[in-house]
């Protein structure tokens, strides 16, 4: 098969502890070097904190695997500060068409508002941005420990660490964590080893991933068809990614023979009848995959945290896997670093198993429908989905109902104990538990973002009209749990397109307290020293 992708080989290096007597211990270990792993790091180190990551292998992910990112996932990596070349490199889209038969039902835009740094969704194969966020974690040097062929065979779990057990081709050596991040996957080899469940459902169906690399005039947008006249009674999903590769996903039945099915012989039939006989095309990668729907019960276990996969899996309709594993890391990593600075109490890390198990539940919820949609497992099922797709045709209503797999959203932690309910009277989207919104702004007369403004330390946001900074609201910058003033008005941000006030519906006065994850905690229609403290302490925890 054709090759567009040089996989590299990154250095395996002898750890220090197999030459000494004397058992190190880290402040943070990450296993797994996937891109919630990798992301892992990155969020970490970004806050200063050492952490090593330990991966069995020394590559990149062998196959485009997850393609699909969605925009606040983007959004995070901005943050980190990867997300340009993941932007520059992907295929950005935001329309989605859905086709029965040969006829196109509707179109739908996933990003139908302007002004946004991130685009909706880019498509990129998983390998580049791996590539890009082991470049990432390289520049912040001995802070983040890549290890590479380091394979953990076994931890102990105490009360104050965790111990591991690690295999490298020169042998084995033991290394103690304060707190350990299992990001190693939907078969966990950490989960097993604490013996934690792993409950849901397995779908009784198949899907052929062809990774196809041609020069076609199909648009950069996701088409998804129902019992196309290529593929009868099944369906198919079609989106282009970068290198003039396209993702095409079969569906199979449960009968399909995985082994048969991904035979050149086999795949190449098919994809002549959905492209036509003279359309030249070469297979680069072709993958059958069962997908199944479950999570942990709990995702700490004391000083072991999980995140990504090995916490939650979905079906892939919906690109829910990765970026809902990059907003796992995202809820965690400020968490984590204040509990280790001492300025928030151990159990703020309960709250990202309230917060995340909640999201994981909502993703797990899309992405069943998604499932029982695409494959009905009854004639009553398909009869509703033929029924939907023909009403859909010409009644908006009912395009809400069709589900080709509903695209990842991040989930508002409504219900989030570290949230200060609205006492003062707001519209808008922007309540306490929502990410925040972006917006145009300039900095110092240069154009810049609002988002890229916020996170990282906790935020006050204050909208003035004359520029004046009440002196006790500077004073929360003294705080050591890490907060920033960031004022929109005269002597800070500009708002040239009133799109800030609008989206957080601002008049002046206004304060809004943003989560190092750009999550909004509270807001206020004017400043009060004592309510913003409360929210402060409310959103570290401290009740």
């Amino acid at each position: 098969m054709l090759q567009t992708y040089q996989y590299p080989e990154f250095q395996y290096v002898p750890p220090r502890e197999l030459s000494s007597d004397t058992v190190a211990r880290r402040p943070a270990v990450v296993v797994g070097a996937g891109p919630i792993g990798l992301t892992a790091a990155l969020d970490l180190a970004a806050q200063g904190v050492p952490v090593a990551v330990l991966d069995d292998n020394n590559t990149v992910s062998i196959g485009s695997r997850a393609v699909c990112y969605a925009k606040r996932a983007l959004e995070v990596w901005d943050r980190l500060g990867v997300a340009a070349p993941m932007v520059d490199k992907g295929i950005g889209w935001k329309i989605g068409k859905v086709f029965r038969d040969e006829e196109m039902v509707y179109q739908f835009d996933l990003l139908p508002e302007a002004d946004h740094k991130m685009p909706a969704f880019i498509n990129l194969q998983q390998y580049y941005l791996e590539e890009y966020l082991v470049e990432r974690c390289k520049a912040y040097g001995d802070l983040v420990d890549l290890r590479w062929k380091n394979k953990v065979t076994g931890l102990e779990n105490t009360p104050d660490h965790v111990a591991l057990t690690i295999a490298t081709p020169d042998g084995d050596y033991r290394l103690d964590a304060d707190w350990v991040i299992a990001c190693d996957g939907a078969k966990s080899d950490i989960r097993g080893m604490i013996g934690a469940s792993f409950e849901g459902q397995a779908f009784q169906d198949r899907f052929l991933i062809a990774d196809v690399v041609m020069k076609a005039d199909f648009p950069t947008e996701r088409w998804f068809w129902f019992n196309p006249p290529f593929h009868r009674n099944q369906s198919v999903l079609l989106h282009k990614q970068c290198d003039n590769v396209w993702r095409i996903d079969f569906q199979l039945g449960w009968d399909a023979d995985p082994e048969e099915e991904k035979k050149p012989e086999n795949v190449i039939p098919r994809l002549k009848a959905m492209l036509g006989e003279d359309t030249e095309f070469e297979l680069e990668w072709v993958s059958v995959y069962q997908f199944a729907c479950r999570r942990m019960e709990h995702f700490r276990h004391g000083r072991l945290l999980f995140a990504g996969d090995a916490a939650h899996q979905v079906s892939p309709f919906g690109a829910r896997g990765a970026n809902t594993g990059v907003q796992d890391i995202d809820n965690l990593s400020w968490k984590l670093k204040r509990v280790m600075d001492g300025t928030a109490p151990e159990s703020l890390l309960d709250t990202y198993d309230t917060e995340r198990v909640f999201a994981a539940d909502d993703n797990l919820m899309n992405s069943t429908r998604s499932t029982d949609f695409i494959t009905p497992k009854s004639p009553i099922s398909r009869a509703f989905r033929d029924a939907t797709l023909d009403l859909a045709r010409e009644h908006p209503f009912a395009r809400a109902l069709v589900n080709s797999g509903r695209l990842s959203m991040p989930t508002p932690y409504g219900s989030s104990p570290l949230n200060t309910p609205d006492t003062d009277a707001f519209k808008g989207r922007m309540t306490p538990g929502t990410p925040a919104a972006d917006a145009p702004v300039t900095a110092d007369g240069q154009s810049a973002w609002l988002l890229n403004r916020l996170g990282g330390d906790f935020t006050v946001l204050y909208f003035t009209l004359d520029g004046g900074v009440p002196d006790e609201l500077k004073a929360f910058e003294d705080d050591p749990a890490g907060v920033k003033v960031v004022t929109v008005g005269p002597g800070g941000l500009t708002d040239v397109k009133g799109l800030a006030a609008e989206r957080y519906d601002a008049t002046a006065g206004t304060v809004y307290l943003i989560r190092p994850d750009q999550y909004v905690a509270a807001r206020f229609r004017t400043f009060d020293a004592r309510r913003l403290r409360v929210a402060l302490d409310t959103a570290l925890g401290k009740g």
